[in-house]
């Protein structure tokens, strides 16, 4: 017998999965949410895929936009290092050694935290904001192009659960 994937819970699994319930919770609503996270997961890791291969990022990865894109919702444009590492789910070192190439590049600065002298923001630069709005656009309009056979309704639907499902 193989193991299946990480994250994956075999049919045959259901005695085993029951015993590991929370009180007030079976193994239909285990496999339901197993079944929910997996095809959020292939969503996102086709889409993903796609986006990386679009042409749309005039030189940047589709890592170094996410940061220019969540610095731009960032108030004043700017986010310690920290917080930014959660908001893109990178871990501070590789984040660190992105910020780098993207400080190289003008697209952000590194600044003293005038709060805490031992923490780092990062501040959107002007050329990083602008970069960010012309690939923004493109990517947008890829995101519209990759997602055209979902009505609206089902679009509305899926922002609806997906915003459920996250924690507050």
């Amino acid at each position: 017998m193989t193991t299946p994937p990480p994250g994956l819970v075999p049919e045959t699994a259901g005695p085993v999965v029951a015993a590991q319930e929370p009180a007030g919770r079976g193994p239909g609503r285990t496999r339901a949410a197993v079944d929910a996270w997996e095809a959020v997961f292939r969503l996102q890791a086709t889409l993903l895929r796609r986006f990386a291969d679009d042409d749309v990022w005039q030189g940047l990865s589709v890592r170094e936009y996410d940061v220019l894109h969540t610095l731009s919702r960032c108030p004043g444009d700017r986010a310690r290092l920290g917080q930014l590492s959660e908001e893109v789910y990178l871990p501070q070192p590789s984040l660190s050694r992105l910020v780098d190439r993207l400080e190289r590049a003008d697209l952000v600065r590194r600044e003293g935290d005038p709060g805490d002298r031992r923490g780092v923001v990062v501040h959107l630069t002007e050329t990083g904001a602008q970069r960010q709005r012309e690939v923004g656009g493109r990517h947008a309009a890829s995101i519209a192009r990759h997602l055209a056979g979902v009505s609206g309704e089902d679009l509305a639907e899926l922002t609806r659960l997906a915003r459920a499902a996250l924690p507050d």
